[in-house]
């Protein structure tokens, strides 16, 4: 299984790429969102690094590896969950993620039947089917800073998404969830760990301290 490839960007298409590693080319499909992005995170040398979904593509007579890409495993996360809607298969997540997962996840979250049916290859049943599916299932995938330019996500970054993870599961709402981390954040801005994140977001819940 081939999880991440980091090499030349040689050729790039509408919906690929194919990435040199050592001598041996690599085809990589990228959702629009990615290739968008694909110029920002290449260095002076033109080294890519993503982060790869890699699958069996099977018809009557054979099955063919191929390979998605992403510019992180948060990215990845969300397609997989994506595909676990009925009748979406890779290929058409590829094709339907056209804008930044985070407003994708929002579009969810919120039920926004319009916005996800603008998505390509996404009509009323599919939005619909989605928003069943996955609603309140993918909040923190509306905190990816993807909008305009891509920058790398800090560390900071990372301890506030697996923080925000943790509330989830415990059943908190995003909304309460959100405003909980950034009390504490606030709080404690020296916080390095997600442990000592919830530890203050515990203790400010029992002494009832919560910025509104």
């Amino acid at each position: 299984m081939i999880s991440r490839i980091r090499g030349r960007l040689k050729k790039r298409s509408d919906d690929s790429v194919l990435v040199d590693v050592n001598g041996i080319s690599y085809s990589v499909i990228l959702p629009f969102m990615v290739m968008k992005s694909l110029d920002g995170i290449a260095d002076k040398d033109g080294m890519v690094e993503l982060v790869t979904y890699h699958y069996f593509h099977s018809d009557m007579t054979r099955s063919i590896p191929m390979l998605i890409g992403f510019l992180n495993e948060i990215e990845r996360e969300f397609f997989e969950k994506f595909i676990t809607v009925s009748g979406i298969g890779p290929r058409g997540a590829v094709r339907a993620l056209n804008l930044p997962i985070s407003e994708i996840a929002r579009a969810i979250d919120e039920g926004d039947i319009p916005k996800l049916k603008s998505l390509p290859g996404i009509g009323e049943q599919r939005a619909r089917d989605i928003v069943a599916k996955l609603q309140g299932r993918v909040g923190k995938f509306g905190l990816i800073q993807d909008g305009g330019k891509r920058e790398a996500n800090s560390p900071g970054d990372d301890i506030k998404l697996e923080a925000l993870e943790v509330l989830f599961q415990l059943k908190y709402n995003r909304k309460e969830a959100m405003r909980m981390v950034d009390t504490a954040l606030k709080r404690s801005p020296e916080i390095n760990s997600v442990e000592e994140l919830l530890n203050e977001v515990y203790k400010q819940k029992t002494t009832g301290e919560v910025v509104r």
